[in-house]
Parts: structure tokens; sequence; C-alpha cells
């Protein structure tokens, strides 16, 4: 018995195995080489050359490009999260009573998720071209949307935002089929309004698939790379200098690959706090 038990024990790693070395070799291996990097000065190809323990972090947190990019990050993940999230839970309200042509909402609704994101920033990036772009066109302005300072990152924002919109609609609309139509009749009965049945019933009915959702938000647009290397690349003056493209920027442009590393290792560490930080929130009972 005891013999057969551990060739059961054994056989259960065994099938584990594939999966194993599938994480070993493409998630295990690149973080603990990023972390070792981090702590050395390297040279063009990227080989760890001198040594220099913290020395990257230190110049980091004393650059003030970096901590530009920390600004710049904060603020986008703020625009990017709290858009995406309203105009996903705005559809998906609009979506969940039956009416003629939802499956056409619906279809639009969710279509942002199935288009890349290099597709969707050039179509954007003709859209506010300042001289045929449709926004100035409509709008009787003449700006320069991506070249401006004051305008790029919001830009670059509200694209992110409606990309990650689709995903967010897919999600509520889920939760709101979960809901118990039957409370709200009853709320209906006792004359409470639509806004008091939004806010009283329909919210804290989604709460669980809220925080999820947040989660999910909060690191999708912490990593968001391809729609500002198309639109901005940065710029202008940085405005638009995020993390993710501080770290691409240095990794292949100034071949400071140590640096990079250490960019790397801080935006884990930040969104594993962030993280963190949601997952104890959510255990204290806060709704969201």
């Amino acid at each position: 018995m005891k013999k057969a038990r551990k060739r059961g024990k054994w056989s259960s790693y065994c099938y584990l195995l594939p999966s194993l070395l599938i994480f070993g070799v493409f998630l295990f291996y690149p973080f603990f080489k990023t972390v070792y990097l981090s702590l050395y000065k390297t040279n063009k190809m990227g080989q760890a050359k001198i040594f220099v323990g913290l020395g990257n972090y230190k110049d980091l947190l004393q650059s003030a490009s970096f901590r530009n990019s920390l600004k710049v990050t904060l603020i986008f993940v703020l625009i990017v999260v709290g858009g995406s999230m309203i105009l996903g839970l705005v559809t998906a309200v609009l979506c969940n009573k039956a009416f003629p042509g939802i499956r056409f909402f619906s279809t639009a609704y969710a279509l942002p998720m199935a288009i890349a994101s290099s597709s969707a920033a050039l179509i954007f990036e003709i859209m506010l071209h300042p001289a045929v772009g449709i926004v100035n066109k409509l709008l009787h302005l003449n700006v320069n949307w991506l070249n401006d300072p004051n305008t790029a990152l919001i830009c670059v924002a509200v694209l992110t935002a409606w990309l990650n919109s689709g995903i967010n609609f897919l999600y509520f609309s889920a939760g709101l089929g979960n809901i118990d139509e039957s409370i709200y009749e009853r709320a209906s009965v006792d004359g409470a309004s639509g806004v008091q049945q939004f806010f009283r019933l329909t919210l804290p009915g989604l709460s669980p698939i809220m925080f999820y959702t947040l989660v999910v938000n909060i690191i999708q647009a912490f990593q968001s790379f391809g729609q500002i290397k198309i639109l901005t690349e940065g710029g202008p003056s940085e405005s638009t200098n995020v993390i993710v493209y501080s770290i691409y920027r240095d990794a292949f442009f100034n071949y400071r690959f140590g640096s990079a590393a250490a960019q790397s290792v801080i935006l884990f560490l930040i969104i594993m706090l962030v993280t963190l930080v949601m997952f104890r929130i959510e255990k204290k009972g806060v709704k969201y």
C-alpha cells in the first residue's frame, strides 16, 4: 500500500513536469536573469561585466528622467483604468436588457478586444493628424494632438482605455447576468428609481467581478507598450515615456541592459505591491 501511494504521488509530479519545464524556461529563468542583470553593468551584447550591486537602482532613483517616468506612468494608469472600467460598465448596463439590435451593439462594444493595439494606434494617428485628421475637422481646431506635451499622454491613454473596454464589457455583462432579476422587481415595487437601483443593487452585485476587473486592468495599463511606441515613442519631451517604454529605450537604444533590468524589477515590485494592497482591501470587505 505504501509503495502504491508513493508511486501515485510521484506520478502526479510527472504529470506536472511538462508545465513546470515551460514555466521554468519562459518565466522563472527570464525573471531571475533580469534580477541578476540589474546588479551589473553590461556590454552592448547584454552580458554582465561589472558588478555594481544596487548601483543601478540608486542611479535610477536619482534620475529625473526615471522619476518623470514614474509620474507619467501613474497618470497614464489612472486614466486608462478609470476610463476603461467606466466605459465597459456603461456599455454592459446598456446591453443588459433585450431590445432590437442588441447583438449588433454587443458586438460593437466587445470589438476593441479583437483589434491589435498596433492597428488601432495607426488608425488613431490618422484621426488625430493636425491637417487631415477627422478630430480637428469635427471640432474645428488646429491642434497637433500627439506632438503637444499637454495632450499626447491623454490621447494615448484614451486609446488604451478604449482598447481595454471590450474585455471589461464582457466581464461586466457576465456579472450582470448573475444578478437575480427579482431584486430589481421588488425595488421597483418599493418605488426605487433607476439611479437608486444602479448604486444600491447593481454595483454591490458586481463587486466581486469589479475587483477582478480592476486588478487585471491595472496590470494591463502598467504593461502598455505598442500604442506608445507607434504614436509618440515616449515623446514629446518624455510626456508619454512610461516605464515600459523607458525599459525598451534603455535596453535597445542605449544598450544599458543593467539599467533596463533594474527598471523591470522596480515595475514588477510596483505591480506586485498594488496587487497585494488590492487583495488586502478586498479581504476587508471594501466594495468597488
